[in-house]
């Protein structure tokens, strides 16, 4: 294919994607009901459910701003030929092919970051602070920039020279020692990522303790759960909204409380959430999940080994000649609809996932409890309790609340 109808096949799916994604939000928008669903009629008073509704109200208005702004620009590097001028700026300084390649992504990475900073800014200091959310101080965001810059600077430096030399030196036979790579990199972050990265952005301490841990730690052995440590993080430093999870691969699992879920819920519920985690442990889904994303990626790379060297890739990008750096920008706007079909596939086996999970921790534990925590945490977060079926379809991982209430009623004693 020529380098103009690869242009123009680039441009038809970045415009589609846009109407998609912004059909698929208006839907969501008007989907929303004034009256609240009859099985959640206890969870809100009526003006605290208003709230909620302005609140996904204004985050849908923001996100048609932010995505109409997004595709402007999009449109305007492809048009004028933004990315092959930005090469042609950089390729007089750098001999080696490789550096030119990882300062052009870094350049690229830290222009587009600073031209959403004041999307990020009214985000957090202007949408989230109206509606209560927002913890972060403007010392907070500016030092969370900075770490961002220097973690995605050494990790992203260490994979990109890695990959950039295996195609440089093998040419299009380095997709199979780049996906040893990748799995490599994603195995030690799942081992690594709570003692090393996580305490980088935020604090970690020992659950203290008390009542709950022992619960915590009775349920745990009651069920074969290998529990290591339990943490509990400062999630309150950034946000009210709250969150659990559990990190590590093997026969040793950290679990991870923000403060904010410790402070809204009671012991039961909190045990309870546990138990829903240990249900995606013992049902297997973090292995499945890892197994999927391998599979997709050696599929990715391989197409990618198919087309990297094609130099009309980065004519299309407005390049004079091939550059490995162009054509994996082109490679990655052209198989954007892959993409959104595998992780739709992905939403849907995480949604199955979930209610798997809710079902583990409503057998092994008790369902009430979690039904109360579900609701808690879609209350304080002000979910959207009716979302229309075709967005949860497309861009839900988790199943609306009241689907997995139903789901869980059918274990109570």
């Amino acid at each position: 294919m020529e380098a103009s109808s690869l242009l123009y096949l680039i441009i038809g799916i970045i415009v589609f994607d846009y109407l998609l994604d912004q059909s698929l939000d208006w839907l969501n928008l008007r989907h929303s009901k004034v009256a609240l669903p009859d099985r959640l009629s206890n969870l809100y008073e009526k003006d605290e459910y208003e709230k909620s509704q302005r609140y996904h109200k204004t985050q849908a208005r923001f996100s048609f701003l932010t995505s109409a702004f997004s595709l402007a620009v999009s449109l305007l590097l492809l048009g004028l030929g933004g990315f092959g001028y930005l090469d042609e700026l950089l390729r007089p300084y750098f001999e080696n092919e490789i550096l030119l390649s990882l300062v052009f992504f870094g350049t690229l990475f830290v222009l587009s970051d600073i031209i959403n900073i004041p999307f990020q800014l009214y985000s957090v200091f202007v949408i989230e602070e109206k509606f209560g959310f927002n913890k972060t101080t403007p010392g907070t965001f500016i030092l969370d920039k900075l770490k961002g810059y220097v973690l995605a600077g050494v990790i992203g430096g260490i994979i990109g020279y890695l990959i950039l030399w295996l195609i440089q030196e093998l040419g299009t036979d380095f997709w199979l020692y780049a996906l040893g790579v990748i799995v490599s990199f994603t195995l030690i972050m799942n081992l690594f990522y709570t003692s090393l990265i996580l305490p980088l952005f935020n604090k970690l301490t020992p659950l203290v303790d008390g009542v709950l841990k022992e619960k915590i730690e009775q349920y745990a052995k009651g069920v074969s759960f290998p529990l290591d440590n339990i943490f509990v993080i400062d999630g309150s430093k950034r946000s009210t909204k709250a969150n659990a999870f559990f990190s590590g691969l093997g026969k040793k699992k950290k679990v991870v409380l923000y403060d904010t879920l410790i402070e809204k819920q009671s012991e039961e519920e909190l045990v309870a959430v546990l138990a829903h985690e240990v249900g995606h442990f013992k049902k297997k889904h973090i292995v499945l999940s890892l197994v999927l994303s391998v599979i997709q990626m050696t599929a990715m790379l391989y197409v990618l080994s198919l087309l990297i060297l094609n130099a009309d890739l980065s004519l299309a990008l407005g390049g004079e000649t091939l550059a490995v750096h162009l054509n994996l920008i082109a490679f990655a706007l052209l198989f954007s609809p892959i993409s959104r079909l595998t992780g739709l596939g992905m939403n849907v086996l995480s949604r199955k996932n979930e209610f798997e999970a809710d079902a583990y921790a409503a057998q092994t534990y008790a369902p009430e409890p979690l039904q109360e925590a579900l609701k808690k945490l879609s209350v304080t977060s002000l979910s959207n309790l009716s979302p229309h079926p075709w967005y949860v379809f497309m861009n839900y991982s988790h199943p609306p609340l009241i689907q997995r209430l139903e789901a869980l009623d059918q274990y109570k004693r």
